[in-house]
């Protein structure tokens, strides 16, 4: 059985046949808006990739990522560099500064947990 907000979605693709729009009946569209659904923000396999590739971590990957300097980061979170590095090397963070280090570097805090 088919979900209900699916079941009338017609798919429109681009000349290369890759969808393109989804369009859904406006009752359906309103129920979405009204829903106030919770997205998850994603993480770019990049940012997984330089994590994996350099055993480093979740916040250092994004940093560099974001082509920023911990320098610039820390002075984004008003804390020296030498304090924002060693945070940086942490392999876990506590719940504070990482609500501190996504704000600095405009992510959602969810996106520094892998």
């Amino acid at each position: 059985m088919m979900n209900v907000l699916t079941e009338s979605v017609q798919i429109i693709r681009d000349a290369e046949g890759c969808p393109a729009f989804a369009v859904i009946p406006f009752a359906n569209y309103q129920a979405l808006v009204k829903s106030k659904a919770k997205v998850e923000p994603g993480i770019p396999a990049a940012v997984v990739d330089l994590a994996m590739d350099n055993e480093c971590s979740a916040a250092r990957a994004w940093r560099e990522h974001l082509e920023l300097t911990q320098t610039e980061v820390a002075k984004r979170m008003g804390i020296t560099q030498g304090s924002y590095a060693q945070l940086e090397g942490k392999k876990t963070i506590r719940k504070s500064s990482r609500e501190k280090i996504a704000k600095a570097l405009g992510i959602h805090e969810a996106q520094l947990d892998f």
